[in-house]
């Protein structure tokens, strides 16, 4: 939702990754995505939370989370944010 508006907010959330010790697993992340739903935060802070969130709990090699949201005020935003272990 958007934080300043209230209104819903639409968008398509992908995550490529790959492992080193722990795989997320994909019923924990439905879950973890649904909790979204009714937050209200902007599509930058969404799209790098979600990267923080996901390598505290797996710690993977790479992980790269892009979210594709819909318009607002005729605007289509794709946020891309990449973690790389050293």
């Amino acid at each position: 939702m958007c934080p300043k508006t209230g209104l819903p907010d639409f968008g398509e959330i992908r995550i490529q990754y790959v492992p080193d010790q722990v795989c997320l697993e994909l019923k924990a992340l439905k879950y973890y995505m649904l909790d979204y739903r009714n937050q209200g935060i902007f599509y930058e802070a969404a799209t790098n939370k979600i990267l923080d969130d996901l390598v505290k709990a797996c710690q993977p090699r790479q992980m790269t989370v892009t979210g594709a949201f819909t318009a607002r005020g005729g605007i289509t935003t794709t946020v891309v944010a990449s973690h790389e272990s050293r």
